[in-house]
């Protein structure tokens, strides 16, 4: 415990405030040995960071908790990496640094719930360099982070849907997977296609109506 305190750069005291209040994993024992790890090493410098960015030690403990039930990077990815999307590794500290005091354990959980979030070891895994970036963004412009994930829990319902419709209508007989594999840009081309025809007549709509009197 001196050794990882040290390491660290914490008291034992506060050491053993955090391992009281399961903040870090118990120790490998061997015998009478109790032997910490760099797991071990990483959370402790992760609450250090969390701390220093505001973050309270409820707040950490509960974000602990969700990253350790969390589903890993096997199961997010399931059969293999996304085809076209590129994962994105991520510390927690480097998470709190993309969403700030929106990164709660409530958010944490729904996004490892959507499937956004994986666990690979002390990382955390984001399944989309384009998903996490436009969350990011929206988050800037003042819509909360809940919000976000709600609404991309309603895209995944209707991109499922539409997924399902394109296969249905290229696999037929005498067509393949790979059928499939080769025609999905032209579904990506019709998707973007309608929704920019669609984002059109809601802008229009919205112009229509013309500004409410009170």
């Amino acid at each position: 415990m001196e050794e990882l305190a040290d390491e660290a750069g914490i008291t034992m005291r506060t050491l053993r405030f955090y391992r009281e209040r399961k903040l870090i994993h118990p120790p490998r024992r061997e015998g009478r040995i109790a032997w910490y790890d760099e797991t071990h090493l990483a959370r402790l410098r992760t609450i250090s960071a969390l701390l220093e960015r505001g973050h309270t030690l409820n707040g950490i403990a509960e974000l602990a908790e969700a990253f350790d039930h969390g589903r890993n990077v096997g199961e997010l990815l399931g059969l293999g990496a996304p085809t076209e999307e590129t994962p994105v590794r991520l510390t927690p500290e480097a998470l709190a640094d993309y969403f700030g005091d929106q990164a709660t354990p409530e958010n944490f959980a729904a996004s490892l719930e959507l499937g956004y979030l994986g666990t690979d070891g002390g990382e955390i895994v984001h399944i989309s360099r384009r998903l996490l970036d436009v969350t990011a963004a929206l988050v800037r412009e003042g819509i909360p982070l809940a919000d976000v994930l709600a609404a991309g829990r309603r895209v995944r319902e209707h991109t499922d849907a539409l997924a399902e419709l394109f296969t249905g209508l290229v696999i037929t007989e005498g067509r393949t997977a790979e059928d499939l594999q080769r025609l999905r840009p032209l579904a990506k081309s019709v998707v973007e296609a309608e929704l920019s025809m669609a984002m059109d007549r809601r802008l229009q709509a919205g112009g229509d109506r013309g500004p409410q009197g009170s």
